[in-house]
């Protein structure tokens, strides 16, 4: 796990830790921050939304969908 950077969340009132590039973290707390939500709130959003992918995997994917969005 070289590189990644693992962070504690409360999803639907259980504890759960996601590790992600700190590139990856950078993005998802400027998304949240733009939608006025809690870093646990957007991820609780992408939790709700992943359709069976692994929740680290979803991030990415909502993190890299922000990135082209942007451009």
């Amino acid at each position: 796990m070289n590189g990644l950077r693992k962070r504690s969340i409360n999803l639907s009132g259980h504890a759960t830790s996601v590790a992600l590039e700190p590139e990856f973290w950078a993005v998802l707390d400027a998304m949240a921050a733009g939608r006025g939500l809690s870093l646990a709130g957007l991820i609780g959003e992408i939790d709700q939304a992943r359709q069976g992918r692994l929740l680290a995997s979803a991030c990415r994917v909502a993190a890299l969908a922000h990135g082209t969005r942007q451009q």
